[in-house]
């Protein structure tokens, strides 16, 4: 008899919990806001080329996103998540080609995360905010920092300077 209550109890609080879950579950859907687009304007942020600083459009494609059939060529975004923990400042991303600025240019990009730390010893290092390709790619070559390639893909156009 006891363990038939026990049993019951259990199933009122399974169903309780499954109630209660399904409830919040809809209420979060059913409440929530729609997130700002980032096409537009809404998507602008700054990014350095060559150490200019532009302004560019970035919105982060879907995943399994099919662009390689058509755009054999993707250049790359260099951005560092970690930066802004360790500075307090966020990272400013730095982009390897811009329109106009020779040949191969794409508007897709992928997107290639900063690490502070040696890749051979793991140790960390210092960081800083990067403002060349070239610099980063020296950076990488020297042990100063690791670069992780996500995959990640935008489509990024350059909108103005700053």
């Amino acid at each position: 008899m006891k363990n038939q209550a026990l049993s019951r109890h259990y199933r009122i609080g399974g169903t309780f919990c499954a109630a209660t879950v399904l409830l919040a579950l809809i209420m979060c859907l059913g409440s929530t806001a729609k997130a700002q687009s980032t096409n537009g304007s809404a998507g602008q942020m700054p990014a350095y080329y060559d150490g200019q600083l532009l302004t560019i459009n970035l919105m982060l494609l879907p995943v399994g996103t099919v662009v390689l059939s058509k755009n054999t060529q993707i250049n790359l975004i260099f951005m560092s998540d970690q930066f802004e923990s360790l500075t307090g400042t966020p990272f400013t991303s730095v982009l390897n080609a811009i329109t106009g600025a020779g040949p191969g240019f794409n508007p897709l990009w992928q997107e290639v995360q900063i690490v502070f730390k040696n890749p051979v010893t793991g140790a960390p290092t210092t960081p800083r905010q990067f403002t060349k390709d070239d610099d980063i790619l020296m950076a990488a070559a020297q042990h100063q920092i690791t670069l992780v390639f996500t995959l990640e893909l935008y489509r990024c156009s350059v909108v103005g300077q700053r």
